[in-house]
């Protein structure tokens, strides 16, 4: 698996939109996906060798809005949540064939479980603790997704405060460091759920479509199928920067 040498061609999102940030789940066999989150390792292949001919490097969350603070251009964001086990050897080895990194979201009070929380299945394996150190020294970003994969906006406020608090201590320990950002369950949050993501330590948060949040604790990301290809891409590229481009640089970070 080779990546793509070509001269890139363009470069798209403006600064002044909110940085575009790709959201993906597991990297296998997708014959299976009653939830359309699975992507082969070939297609997320074909997905980076798009994004580099259009002059986009894949970054995780904090290089991204590191460089977009510096103005640096050309990044976008990748992101898979759930912590699927299937990163290591599926979706790592095309990351880094590529130059990118990525954030994983992980369930540090599921490690070496399952996706319970997904009823039609099928069941796939996520990432043990040391499988979660792994990432990290692989040099991919490792951000919380709660522990449990719950809906935080029908908690009460303590296990809000054990979702938010107690994943990002539980990830400290893994790996020894605490992550910077976090990712809502179902892609959902709201006013309370963003202040307790905030109150624990994260300096930003990921959603899907945050509604009326704004700033770095609710920044939208752009969910990827199997089925993107690069029409496709291009009209969520472009649907992002529309939905989008009325928000400054600021509000995420």
């Amino acid at each position: 698996m080779a990546a793509d040498t070509s001269a890139p061609r363009v470069r798209t999102l403006p600064l002044r939109s909110r940085p575009w940030i790709l959201t993906y789940h597991s990297v296998s066999d997708p014959t299976d996906d009653p939830y359309g989150i699975t992507v082969s390792a070939d297609r997320l292949d074909e997905q980076l060798t798009w994004l580099r001919r259009r002059g986009l490097t894949g970054v995780g969350v904090s290089a991204l809005l590191r460089g977009r603070a510096s103005g640096e251009r050309g990044l976008v964001g990748l992101t898979f949540d759930d912590g699927y086990a299937d990163f290591l050897d599926e979706a790592l080895p095309v990351l880094l064939a590529h130059g990118c990194t990525a954030t994983v979201f992980v369930l540090p009070g599921r490690p070496g479980g399952s996706n319970t929380w997904d009823p039609l299945g099928p069941r796939r394996p996520l990432l043990t603790e040391e499988g979660i150190r792994t990432v990290a020294a692989a040099g991919m970003e490792v951000g919380s997704h709660g522990l449990l994969h719950q809906d935080l906006t029908a908690l009460s406020d303590d296990g809000l405060r054990t979702e938010t608090h107690e994943s990002r201590d539980a990830l400290h320990r893994i790996v020894g460091q605490a992550p910077s950002g976090f990712c809502y369950p179902y892609g959902t949050a709201d006013r309370r759920v963003a202040a307790s993501v905030r109150d624990a330590g994260y300096t930003y948060g990921c959603a899907l479509v945050p509604g009326a949040l704004t700033g770095p604790l609710a920044l939208p990301r752009t969910h990827v199928s199997h089925a993107d290809r690069g029409a496709r891409l291009r009209a969520k590229e472009v649907r992002h920067r529309l939905r989008y481009r009325s928000a400054g640089a600021g509000e995420a970070g």
